[in-house]
Order: C-alpha cells, then sequence, then structure tokens
C-alpha cells in the first residue's frame, strides 16, 4: 500500500473571515442594544443632552393671545389718513396687562408680548411715530396684522411639540417651559466602564518626556474616549490602564460588569500573544470579534458580560477615535432610546486628489476651506490624531472609489459627530 503525504493545504494557516461591511456591523451591533429602563424625572434645568422619554403634549397655545412683537402703538387702520395722522392715545398696555376695546380714532401705547387690544389690527413701532400731548402722531401707513404674533403660530394646543426619543438642545428645553414643562423624563444615563490594555501605556504627568522608556508611549485614547462618553450624557468610571495579564484583565472586566450598563475598552482586540481582552471575555461570557472593511479602524469586539455590553476598540488613536464616532456613539444612542442615530452626511465638492482606491471603505480626515471644497490633510495614519484636530470632518470614501478634484464626495461633519 503506497503512502500519502498530507496535501500542503492541511498545514496552511486557516484563512481570515473575510471583512465585515461597515453597515452590516453597525446593523448587528444595534439590534443588540435595547434601550435602557426606567426613565428618570429631571429638571427641565438639567435635562440638556438627555434624550426624552415622553412626547411632550402642549396644553396651551403659545402665544396664548394676540399680542405686539414691537414697542409702539396699537392702532385701527381704517383710521390713517396720511402721513399727519394724529389719534388720541387712551390707554398703556404694558407686557403682562390687557387692554380694552381701542376706540375709532384713538391708539394704544403697547410694548413687546402685551395683547392686542380688542378692535386693532395693525402695530405702528415706535421709530415710525411722533409722540405729541395726549396723543401720537402716525407717519408711516399701517398694514392689517403688521407686527402682531398670532395666538398659537408658535405652538397650537393639543400639539405634540417634542417626541420621544428625541436629544434635548437648550431651544427645546426653552420649548418645554414655554408649554409649561418644569420637570421631563428622560433616559437614564449610560453607566460606562473605560479602561485601556498596554504595558506600553503611560500617563502624562506622571512620567517626563525625556524620562519615557524605549517603546513606552502617552495614553491619549484614555483622554479622548472619555470627553466623547461625558458629551453623550454617560457617567463614566475610568478604570485606568489594565496591565497585559489575563487575569488582570479577567478581573477588571468581572469587577466592570457588575454595576455598568456599557464597558469600553481600547487595545487589545487584535489576536496577539499579549492580547487578552478576547480569552478574559470568552471566559466570562460571550465574545463576537470582527475585521471591519473599513479604514481607519478594522478591529472591532462587541460582547456580553452578564448584564453589561462589551465593546473593545483598537488601540491607534486615529482608529479608536473614528469607530468610536461611527459605531460606538449610535450603539450609546441607541441604548438611550434615541431615534435621530444614524450619522449626518452632505455633499461637498473634494478640494484635492486621492488617485489611489482602497479595498476599505475609507474614512478621511478633511477640513472645509475659503471656497467651500475640502481639503485633505496630508498624513491619513492611524496613528496621527493631529489629522482629527486638525480637520472638521471625514469623507467617507466607499471601498474602491477614487477622488479626483472638483468630485462630491460625502462630508461627515465633526460639529455633529462630537454632540
Amino acid at each position: 500500500m503506497s503512502s500519502v503525504l498530507p496535501s500542503s493545504s492541511a498545514t496552511a494557516r486557516p484563512e481570515r473571515a473575510p471583512l465585515k461591511p461597515l453597515d452590516l456591523a453597525l446593523a448587528e451591533l444595534l439590534a443588540f442594544a435595547m434601550p435602557l429602563a426606567p426613565a428618570e424625572n429631571v429638571s427641565t434645568f438639567d435635562a440638556d443632552g438627555r434624550v426624552l422619554a415622553q412626547d411632550l403634549l402642549s396644553g396651551l397655545d403659545v402665544p396664548a393671545h394676540d399680542n405686539s412683537s414691537m414697542d409702539g402703538y396699537a392702532v385701527r387702520c381704517a383710521d390713517w389718513a396720511g402721513a399727519d395722522t394724529l389719534l388720541q392715545v387712551n390707554q398703556r398696555i404694558p407686557a403682562g396687562s390687557s387692554g380694552h376695546l381701542l376706540a375709532p380714532a384713538s391708539a394704544a401705547r403697547i410694548f413687546t408680548g402685551a395683547p392686542i387690544p380688542p378692535g386693532a389690527d395693525a402695530v405702528v413701532m415706535q421709530e415710525d411715530c411722533d409722540a405729541v400731548d395726549g396723543g401720537v402722531r402716525i407717519r408711516a401707513q399701517p398694514r392689517p396684522g403688521q407686527w402682531i404674533r398670532r395666538r398659537g403660530e408658535d405652538v397650537a394646543a393639543g400639539e405634540v411639540v417634542l417626541h420621544s426619543g428625541e436629544r434635548l438642545s437648550p431651544a427645546s428645553l426653552g420649548l418645554a417651559a414655554s408649554i409649561g414643562f418644569g420637570r421631563l423624563q428622560v433616559a437614564p444615563r449610560v453607566r460606562v466602564a473605560l479602561f485601556s490594555t498596554g504595558d506600553e501605556l503611560v500617563m502624562p504627568g506622571e512620567v517626563a518626556p525625556a524620562d519615557m522608556k524605549p517603546g513606552a508611549i502617552y495614553n491619549s485614547n484614555r483622554f479622548f474616549l472619555r470627553a466623547l462618553l461625558q458629551r453623550l450624557g454617560c457617567t463614566v468610571t475610568d478604570l485606568g490602564i489594565v496591565p497585559d495579564r489575563l487575569d488582570a484583565t479577567i478581573a477588571a472586566l468581572k469587577g466592570a460588569s457588575e454595576q455598568h450598563d456599557l464597558i469600553l475598552t481600547s487595545g487589545g482586540v487584535s489576536v496577539g500573544e499579549e492580547d487578552h481582552i478576547k480569552p478574559a471575555v470568552q471566559a466570562l461570557g460571550q465574545l463576537n470579534l470582527w475585521h471591519l472593511a473599513m479604514k481607519p479602524g478594522k478591529p472591532f469586539a462587541y460582547g456580553k458580560i452578564a448584564a453589561a455590553h462589551f465593546l473593545g476598540l483598537p488601540g491607534n488613536p486615529v482608529s479608536s477615535f473614528v469607530t468610536f464616532l461611527l459605531l460606538v456613539r449610535p450603539f450609546i444612542l441607541k441604548l438611550q432610546g434615541a431615534t435621530a442615530i444614524a450619522p449626518e452626511s452632505i455633499a461637498l465638492p473634494a478640494h484635492f486628489d486621492c488617485a489611489k482606491a482602497d479595498k476599505r471603505r475609507e474614512f478621511l480626515r478633511v477640513r472645509l476651506n475659503a471656497a467651500g471644497g475640502l481639503e485633505l490633510f496630508g498624513n491619513q495614519s492611524s496613528g496621527v490624531l493631529t489629522s482629527a484636530v486638525w480637520g472638521d470632518g471625514l469623507v467617507d470614501n466607499p471601498a474602491g472609489q477614487t477622488i479626483a478634484h472638483g468630485d462630491t464626495v460625502r462630508f461627515m461633519p465633526f460639529s455633529a459627530l462630537l454632540s
């Protein structure tokens, strides 16, 4: 019987799974994010940036009555007979009071926000009037309805003015107050445990640059990730830098899972011998390790440890920054019950050339120029955090796509992604 040698494929390195498209990864990730409960009742003063957990129904018209939008005189348009029209002033109506029926050939001194007296159909601003003894001369012809804010023109009674799932802004807080809401039901804050892994990491301020050991780097990710989480209204527990040991990583994850909704790490989600996140999460719960078809930011992990979600970001600063904006931010918004979680993008002209297409979907750091176009930062490396400081946002460039000067591209402004 002749012997048969094993084929070379039997000892070949296993093929890696294909890269996962970003949109597919995001959809799968969001499917794991169920909105947290219960809602919190907070003062409207303290609700900026929180996600509304109720529809706000107005119980009144805003404004509640026709009122003046100017300081001036309430008049009847039919009384104006020319630039020398002189009307008797027989009432004065400041804001917070009300007047009586306006008699023919008379005017009411009125102030911004005051109710329009019955019979008046216009307001003439004081700059177009001359006060005389006991009366006023109207120099400009009034038009029906001028400088009058109509009842309910802002909000009608019974109208839903803010919907559950909206992130509250300073303007929306004012709108809620204008219909009488001094307290609001909002989604709970997401409790996040944050830590980094890597024996090469050093905290700035603890070691001077001149004393840095070979291979050591300052932990920049910890600073911007914490700030990004706080901007989203999260309660952040900073667990610092976890040593590159499996037992230390397991202990950190186990402790964090007991009192947090989300554990976020940077670094350690690769498959190297010193990357302990994968076996540590698997020892405590479940883990999905994805290789994403995006640049920067290929390695990404999602898992579950008890009731806590786990998200693992790559260690390179720009990769960590971009994957947070495109994956972690929507995930947190979903946990908060937000309805608007998709990143915004606008079409703008590229004022640069990108002649080499990448097989992955690229997110290029760019900034707006005075001509209304986008300029490209020269070094798009995943380790160059300067590009994110210099830039105004990202160009979302599809895989295999080159860019020529003048092409229309999709621009994602940091102003929207960082709020």
